[in-house]
């Protein structure tokens, strides 16, 4: 009787596969599951990246200040009435800006460059009076359910997208030496009373805040009714201040003091 020998080598077709663990999610890097980087448990991740990506092309671009600009998103440049005639001039006040501003600089550092949520209407306006004088704009675009895209104005490389409002947000608010608040809806007063209560509450810089189209605002939100019924101080009401166009609002953010951040 012949023993078998035990040094014989395991043919190929006799190997057990591995497919199973290479398949396996658990063996995939972390970086490239999907499932695993869009999970509950790695939301905090998602917060960090999002800051950081926009964060890294900034610097790059060596952004240190903005002006925002809010606005309605249903302003079309041939609209009629009030809505063409805030279009206009949300891109004229975007262009006096960004060329009085700081924000056309060949080598150094840019400062009070546009800044807007990327989408159309005002944001556009804004966006395209920077470009039409040479200067770099932002786009903070966000994630909706109808999905926003860009307008094309706002500098590509400096165009983003967020899934998170918050995240937006603080990119938003974190370089703003100035807020300009043309007519809006919801979103734009969402924005505008976050930016004004950072302020009141000292959590943010001081910073001027420019009500742009006095008539609209002092038609739509009567502040002194909040001063009389004691929700908000008569001192809260110089958080901000009003003008009547976009020449009447960079004069107004020079006359209260935009400075280069």
């Amino acid at each position: 009787m012949s023993v078998p020998d035990e040094k014989k080598p395991v043919s190929m077709t006799e190997r057990r596969s591995n497919r199973l663990q290479m398949e396996s999610p658990s063996f995939r890097l972390p970086a490239l599951d999907k499932d695993f980087v869009l999970g509950d448990s790695t939301r905090g991740l998602r917060f960090a990246l999002e800051y950081q990506k926009a964060e890294d092309a900034l610097r790059a671009a060596k952004i240190r200040s903005t002006i925002v600009v809010f606005g309605s998103a249903r302003c079309a440049e041939d609209s009629p009435g009030d809505h063409g005639r805030w279009y206009q001039e949300a891109r004229t006040f975007a262009a006096q800006a960004s060329r009085e501003g700081g924000a056309i600089d060949g080598n150094g550092d840019r400062h009070n460059v546009i800044a807007t949520g990327g989408g159309p209407g005002i944001m556009e306006a804004a966006n395209r009076g920077a470009t039409e004088v040479g200067a770099p704009s932002i786009g903070f675009n966000i994630t909706l359910p109808h999905e926003q895209e860009p307008n094309a104005w706002s500098s590509p490389e400096l165009t983003f997208r967020f899934h998170y409002f918050s995240v937006r947000k603080f990119h938003l608010a974190m370089r703003a030496a100035a807020l300009v608040v043309f007519p809006g809806g919801f979103g734009t007063c969402d924005e505008m009373f976050e930016i004004l209560t950072l302020r009141q509450t000292g959590k943010m810089n001081p910073l001027p805040v420019v009500l742009a189209m006095r008539e609209y605002w002092q038609g739509v939100i009567n502040f002194e009714a909040m001063v009389k019924a004691g929700v908000i101080d008569r001192a809260d009401l110089d958080l901000f201040s009003f003008a009547d166009d976009g020449a009447g609002v960079w004069r107004e953010l020079q006359r209260v003091g935009l400075r280069r951040r």
